[in-house]
């Protein structure tokens, strides 16, 4: 469907389960729908901060989108779409993220009047980092960057779920780009399997940072005058991150310091009691 100039919105794409998912949704501290999508999980804001902070919704998802990789080991697909506009963010941890955007006709943003070439970096970044054919899917994903007249943004964003479907992506009925917030949230609280994730506080989201680290392999490794070091690093990033960000009403910088700062609480509770077991 075309994408109305005022209509804007968003989804998280994680490459998870729900039960992985959730506790990496829980560091946003924002009101999330949680549904099973295949062998993926999808996230649906249940708010629209972007309509009273000073970031786009393509900022705001773009920055859950590294919140949520960075409290993983997993990727997450950003999509976005805003004021006719598409595209998406792939993060990947502390890797650097790929993006790339169309404008309402379907073109990237910005070569409205330049002759058409698009720096396809993104699709190969896409195509690497997500397991996808490095031969046929990237073809595929690369066409999406060449002229055509019956494209639009929102055709754009489907060509791009169409092809996930090949690694396991399975989107419940309705939450399709273009869709308006509201009605992405209806969709998605009747998706089977679908839950509400609400943030919990400190305590509950450090115990679950530190059941995630005790399950984990690595658990046994994270302790010591290193783990502490890198602890006390991410706090001390972390903390005046989130005052910044606040100040600055940015959900996106928001999150991401709310990671940093609980895993740096969690690594130094984790060594703690490990020391003292």
């Amino acid at each position: 469907m075309p994408i109305s100039q005022t209509t804007a919105g968003g989804l998280l794409l994680c490459r998870a389960e729900p039960l992985a998912a959730r506790p990496a949704a829980h560091i946003l501290r924002e009101r999330l729908l949680l549904a099973p999508a295949g062998e993926w999980s999808v996230l649906v804001p249940e708010a629209e901060p972007w309509l009273a902070g000073a970031e786009s919704v393509a900022e705001v998802l773009a920055g859950w989108g590294a919140a949520v990789a960075l409290s993983s080991n997993w990727p997450v697909l950003s999509l976005w779409w805003e004021e006719g506009r598409t595209g998406f963010v792939l993060s990947s941890g502390f890797r650097r993220s790929a993006a790339y955007e169309w404008d309402a006709a379907g073109r990237p943003h910005g070569e409205r009047d330049a002759p058409y070439a698009a720096d396809t970096d993104a699709m190969r970044v896409l195509a690497a980092r997500l397991g996808l054919d490095p031969v046929l899917d990237l073809e595929e994903l690369e066409r999406l960057t060449r002229p055509d007249e019956a494209a639009d943004g929102a055709s754009r964003l489907l060509g791009v779920i169409a092809l996930l479907a090949r690694a396991g992506l399975a989107l419940p009925a309705g939450l399709n780009p273009g869709e308006p917030a509201d009605r992405l949230r209806e969709a998605a609280r009747v998706a089977p399997g679908a839950e509400r994730v609400e943030w919990a506080g400190w305590r509950d989201t450090v115990r679950a940072e530190l059941a995630v680290v005790e399950d984990s392999p690595l658990g046994p490794w994270l302790r010591g005058p290193k783990a502490r070091l890198a602890g006390a690093a991410q706090l001390a990033a972390g903390a005046p991150l989130m005052m910044w960000a606040a100040r600055r009403r940015s959900p996106g910088w928001l999150a991401a310091g709310t990671v940093l700062v609980t895993h740096g609480a969690a690594a130094l509770a984790y060594d703690r009691a490990r020391r003292r077991a």
